[in-house]
């Protein structure tokens, strides 16, 4: 099999398993960290948190991965646009590992709640919100670098022709709305539907499809220029 046709699928994967691994960790750590005995009921449910949250891990490392796999592809459009592009995705990666940090804080805080009791209820609400901001502002500094990486990617693929050009302008209508969601603070997912949330599905939808375009299309030949011997 011809190298970037390996890339190609490679990438494709790549933005596949990082959404089964966001879908599938919410899935399961979401009902508990946002259940009505929250925080007493996480330490109960502690496996199905720390499996949720290691499930994303799978997400952060795709993001590194597919900005380090397409790395050579792109910088030939401009390298050092590529080199920032895995520089913010980088970055995206060790904030969405941060904000890991709260939530498995809250195991260990949720056992305390247990053995306190009542009494001192008050106190840990107030220890299992300030984790809570921690993840929140975590996940706010994720959604800038998502945000400028993902302009700086689409950008080179429109000019490259690496993948149809309608794929990069579905890219970057999507990526406005996502900026619309993060300046009119839509509500997580997680916490219920709200019909602001569908300003997250355009971005959702162009990379599922983008995978499954790579994995079944391929990239474009004619846009691939031959490595110099």
């Amino acid at each position: 099999m011809h190298t970037h046709r390996k890339t190609a699928i490679l990438v494709g994967a790549l933005f596949l398993i990082s959404y089964f691994g966001v879908f599938a960790g919410s899935a399961l750590y979401g009902p508990t960290l946002n259940a009505p005995d929250y925080p007493s009921g996480i330490y109960p449910n502690r496996g199905q948190v720390t499996a949720g949250l290691l499930l994303e891990l799978l997400n952060d490392a795709a993001v590194v991965g597919i900005a380090v796999v397409l790395y050579p592809l792109l910088k030939k459009q401009s390298e050092s646009i590529a080199l920032g592009y895995v520089s913010f995705r980088v970055i995206e990666a060790v904030m969405l590992v941060v904000s890991k940090i709260g939530p498995l804080s809250l195991i260990a805080l949720s056992e305390q709640s247990m053995a306190a009791g009542a009494p001192d209820a008050s106190y840990f609400q107030a220890l299992a919100a300030s984790a809570q901001a921690e993840r929140f502002w975590a996940g706010q500094m994720v959604a800038i670098f998502f945000i400028v990486g993902g302009l700086l990617f689409y950008y080179l693929l429109y000019q490259s022709r690496l993948l149809p050009r309608f794929i990069s302008v579905w890219g970057f209508i999507a990526i406005a709305a996502l900026i619309a969601a993060n300046v009119f603070e839509v509500p997580d997912l997680t916490k219920g539907f709200h019909p602001a949330q569908l300003l997250y599905f355009p971005i959702v939808l162009n990379e599922l499809f983008l995978g499954i375009w790579l994995i079944v299309k391929g990239l474009n030949p004619s846009a691939i220029v031959s490595e110099p011997a």
